[in-house]
């Protein structure tokens, strides 16, 4: 099954060795995202909910840049550092979604890159 790069200037460039998504048949595979601002390529947010947000707008810039919607999203995984923020990544996190959210795990790891708190990684389906 040939793969397609997908990468888009509105969403942070990958900050190693990995692009931002790659379209493979039918799905969309989002690598993980931080809340990196794409016109600064800084961190943003200083908060789990903040962070979150910038988050779940690079992801939904990527999949507008394949063609796809947040409401395209299968499954999510959330890496958080501490899980006393849990509420605060899931009130934002269910902010862009309706009634039917995509399937999600929510672990906690002991770091992430450039010292953030959380990373969200996404599959999308959107061959439909």
């Amino acid at each position: 099954m040939p793969k397609k790069i997908i990468a888009t200037n509105k969403a942070p460039a990958a900050v190693g060795p990995y692009s931002q998504a790659v379209l493979a048949g039918d799905f969309l595979f989002i690598s993980g995202q931080i809340a990196i601002d794409p016109k600064t390529g800084s961190l943003t947010g200083g908060s789990s909910a903040e962070q979150t947000r910038r988050i779940m707008s690079n992801i939904a810039a990527i999949l507008d840049e394949a063609g796809a919607s947040l409401s395209d999203l299968v499954k999510c995984d959330i890496f958080v550092t501490d899980l006393g923020q849990f509420k605060a990544i899931n009130d934002v996190y269910a902010e862009f979604f309706d009634d039917q959210p995509p399937a999600r795990a929510t672990v906690q790891v002991s770091a992430l890159p450039l010292g953030v708190d959380v990373e969200i990684a996404a599959v999308a389906a959107v061959g439909h």
